[in-house]
């Protein structure tokens, strides 16, 4: 069965079939939670535009992440509503598998290229009748808080996911692992490659965080009555992965079942090697640096001015842009922010280490520079926390709260595709606060970047091979040797003195210079943080 109805270029002939927990496709589409899928999708786009050989294969998340609500005290709710895709096409497919010890049937829907300008991608489901009430849950939540039903998620995606493939008669040359979460693919792989190293000559993986939830363990014991690893004996896992220790590491197994693997950027791909450095015959880790797709997420207006050179009609689109930002805050907060101040965003997925709350460090400070009534600025925050990190929800409610007593600070929900684009085509300023080291890239400043934002970042992730402060960012110089405490002081001092002394001052004061900082800022995203890039550097180092 040809899933492809594009032509495939001949420099990208090799059959790939791209395994993710998450793919952000479209609004309309919601099987994706953060970074992760914003990465995947963009990845899918680029290689439709560019004629690759990819499939991707990824999970139908029957009530998707969750949806942002407040409840009677207005703190955050997750709602978890059903979701139906009548656009997804059944691909009459069904593959048996066999999860603690208990039979379960995984379905198979392809969403087709022309659907949204994508690689095809087939989604695989529980969730239908055929399965008890128990097995359908496995394709209820992303990320679901319990374990087992993760690890069931993770069986159904790796072994589910090659045995679809192989039902639908798929020739696949290279199986890529976007994380670890597919890892069994590579047990179920196993009987048809049966040594490690031809196991490895059809296995790359891209590892995305050197956080160590998203580095995951689980006893090997469970994993074994689980299913993981596709009903091979633990003698032949731990010949296979060199495993030995009873904590079995994903990422670890990840690295020793593959060819390759990447860090997602120049800096991440150091940390990488550092982390991994101390393991015996894991793969070589290089980077190829994530970018995110021109064509979905840029305003074309705004790119045709900047283009023509047309500078009267940058400033006026950008306002425009602010505008259609501005109804969304009025829709959800009541608010009406003014086009003409200085407007301020914070938005990506709620996290600790990625500190929302760095600019409420000192509040006193806080609340002098937002009732400011001689330079204005406006402050915006949107981001989904883990439904069950009670810590990040605790922030993102706190930060709510805080900004009911004030007309210029927003705290917006639904932070998804829809409204992250439009959040990036009204901001004036992107602000990137992680602790240093610890964001593997951070992709939200580039599409920012292409729609004339201005980032405003610890120097991280994908920023030192963009940024040159002062002339397309600004940066704020931060030491990861400092202990937490100290660092997070020192942060917010340097940032503060940066907005107080540089950013104000600019945006008031010399506009002519502000446009100037807009233009660099959108010519140095391209063409290298453009997907398209990313996507054929997949192909060049890894896949072939």
């Amino acid at each position: 069965m040809n899933l492809h109805t594009y032509k495939i270029k001949d420099e990208y002939k090799r059959s790939v079939a791209y395994f993710s927990m998450e793919f952000a496709i479209d609004q309309a589409l919601k099987v994706y939670s953060g970074g992760l899928g914003f990465l995947s999708g963009s990845h899918m786009r680029s290689a439709y535009d560019l004629g690759q050989n990819i499939i991707g294969v990824g999970m139908l998340w029957s009530y998707g992440y969750y949806d942002q609500a407040r409840d009677k005290h207005k703190d955050l709710q997750a709602l978890f509503i059903r979701k139906r895709y009548y656009f997804l096409e059944d691909l009459n497919i069904e593959v048996k598998l066999n999860i603690n010890n208990h039979p379960v049937y995984v379905k198979a829907l392809l969403l087709k290229p022309e659907i949204f300008g994508t690689a095809p991608i087939i989604f695989l489901t529980t969730d239908y009748d055929k399965n008890d009430y128990l097995a359908k849950t496995i394709s209820h939540k992303l990320y679901d808080v319990y374990e087992d039903t993760r690890i069931a998620q993770e069986t159904v995606l790796g072994v589910g996911g090659v045995k679809v493939l192989e039902a639908l008669n798929q020739n696949i040359d290279i199986y890529h692992l976007n994380e670890g979460h597919a890892l069994p693919l590579a047990f179920e792989l196993y009987k048809k490659y049966p040594s490690q190293k031809e196991l490895r000559e059809h296995i790359v993986f891209t590892t995305h965080t050197p956080e160590k939830a998203g580095n995951e363990e689980h006893n090997i014991h469970k994993l074994q009555n689980m299913g993981f690893f596709a009903n091979l004996s633990l003698d032949e896992v731990r010949e296979i992965t060199e495993i030995e220790d009873d904590n079995f590491s994903l990422t670890l197994g990840a690295l020793r079942v593959s060819k390759i693997a990447n860090g997602v950027s120049k800096l991440h791909g150091e940390v990488s090697n550092d982390m991994w450095s101390g393991y015996s015959n894991i793969s070589p880790i290089i980077s190829i640096t994530n970018a995110q797709n021109r064509k979905y997420w840029a305003d074309n207006s705004l790119l045709h001015f900047f283009n023509t050179d047309e500078d009267y009609e940058i400033v006026g689109r950008k306002k425009h842009l602010k505008k259609v930002l501005f109804k969304v805050v009025a829709n959800q907060t009541g608010k009406l922010f003014d086009p003409n101040v200085l407007t301020i965003v914070w938005a990506r997925r709620f996290a600790e280490y990625k500190r929302p709350n760095l600019l409420t460090y000192d509040i006193e400070r806080f609340k002098r520079l937002i009732t400011n009534s001689d330079k204005r600025v406006q402050i915006i925050w949107a981001g989904k926390p883990y439904p069950f990190d009670m810590n990040a929800i605790h922030i993102f409610n706190e930060l709510h709260h805080f900004s009911l007593d004030y007309d210029n600070i927003a705290m917006l929900l639904g932070y998804e595709l829809e409204l992250s684009a439009i959040l990036k085509k009204g901001a004036d300023i992107w602000l990137n606060t992680p602790r240093i080291t610890r964001e593997a890239s951070g992709t939200s400043g580039m599409s920012a970047s292409m729609n004339g934002a201005i980032n405003f970042s610890i120097n991280d992730g994908w920023m030192p091979e963009f940024s040159v402060d002062g002339v397309n960012s600004f940066i704020i110089p931060a030491n990861p040797n400092l202990d937490i405490e100290t660092q997070d002081r020192e942060d917010y001092n340097s940032m503060m003195d940066i907005l107080e002394n540089k950013i104000i001052p600019l945006y008031y004061n010399n506009q002519d210079e502000w446009l100037k900082m807009i233009k660099n800022s959108m010519r140095d995203i391209y063409p290298y943080f453009n997907s398209d890039r990313m996507a054929d550097e997949y192909y060049k180092n890894m896949y072939i």
